[in-house]
């Protein structure tokens, strides 16, 4: 189980899931305004005044279901994945690395036998 668990909180998994969900709902919102600002375009020259108002009421309808599931997707998704992989793989304190400090105390020990660093 500690092998799954890893898969997912290690991994890109969640990025990669979220950034489809988030993709493939945005291409939604550019094919409605495609549709829409192409609906504005007229065929002939009677059709200048024939202006279709469904097409903008559908381009906002899918505007509004992009901007709720980004929300969904957020707070149900995001949130908890950040505080999960929080809780089970902590990032490393802020400070001086490991390498740097041994580094440095080498440094140190070879200034007080007199050695010239």
């Amino acid at each position: 189980m500690s092998g799954f668990k890893n898969f997912v909180l290690r991994g890109n998994l969640i990025e990669i899931a979220t950034g489809l969900i988030v993709a493939l709902a945005f291409a939604e919102v550019v094919t409605t305004f495609t549709e829409w600002l192409t609906g504005l375009m007229p065929e002939s020259a009677d059709d200048i005044f024939a202006n279709d108002p469904q097409s903008f009421g559908a381009f906002l309808n899918a505007v509004i279901a992009f901007l709720i599931m980004a929300a969904v997707v957020y707070f149900f998704v995001i949130v908890p994945y950040t505080k999960a992989k929080e809780k089970f793989f902590p990032s490393d304190e802020e400070g001086t690395p490991e390498d740097i400090v041994l580094l440095t105390d080498i440094r140190d020990a070879l200034r007080s036998r007199g050695g010239a660093v």
